[in-house]
C-alpha cells in the first residue's frame, strides 16, 4: 500500500477544488471511504465530487435517513451514508454490498462503520476540522487502482 498524501485547505472553495480535482481523476468505478466527526465537511465534499460531474450541488444531501442516495452527471455517484447502521451485517442485509460492485463511484460516508464491506481496492479519505474553515484531506490508498488514482490526485497539486 502506498503512503498516505495530505490535502490542506482553508476554505469552503477549496473544499470544492479537492474535490472537483479528486473527481478528475476517479475512473468510471471505484469506492471512496469518508471518516471523519461530525461536521468535517464529508457531504460537502460528495458535493463538490457531484458538482464536478455534473449534478447541482443542492440536489446533493446527507442520506443519513434513507442510507443511499444516486445522482446522475456525466458518471452515476452512489452516496452511502454508514452513520445509522449498527454494524456491517445491517448494511448487508439492506443490500449496500451490491452498489460496491457495479460501475459506479461509491462515496461513503462513516466508512469505517462497515470497514469489513469494503471492497479489496479502494480509495480512503479521512477528514481533520483544523479550523473553523480549515480541513485536512488524508488519502490513503487501499490497492493498485486506488494508488493510481492517489498518485493522479498528488500530480494535480
Amino acid at each position: 500500500m502506498a503512503n498516505s498524501i495530505s490535502f490542506d485547505v482553508s476554505s469552503e472553495a477549496e473544499t470544492a477544488q479537492f474535490g472537483h480535482a479528486l473527481a478528475t481523476v476517479l475512473p468510471e468505478a471505484c469506492t471512496i471511504a469518508l471518516n471523519g466527526t461530525l461536521g468535517a465537511g464529508k457531504t460537502r465534499l460528495v458535493q463538490a465530487i457531484a458538482e464536478a460531474v455534473g449534478v447541482d450541488r443542492r440536489d446533493v444531501v446527507s442520506p443519513t435517513f434513507v442510507l443511499v442516495q444516486e445522482y446522475h452527471g456525466s458518471r452515476w455517484i452512489i452516496h452511502v451514508d454508514a452513520y445509522r447502521l449498527k454494524d456491517e451485517d445491517e448494511f448487508r442485509q439492506l443490500g449496500g454490498e451490491e452498489y460496491l460492485v457495479g460501475p459506479y463511484v461509491v462515496v461513503i460516508e462513516w466508512a469505517d462503520r462497515i470497514a469489513g464491506c469494503l471492497p479489496d481496492d479502494y480509495l480512503e479519505i479521512a477528514i481533520e476540522v483544523l479550523g473553523e474553515l480549515q480541513r485536512r484531506f488524508t488519502v490513503t490508498p487501499h490497492g493498485p487502482a486506488a494508488e493510481r488514482i492517489a498518485a493522479q490526485l498528488d500530480s494535480k497539486r
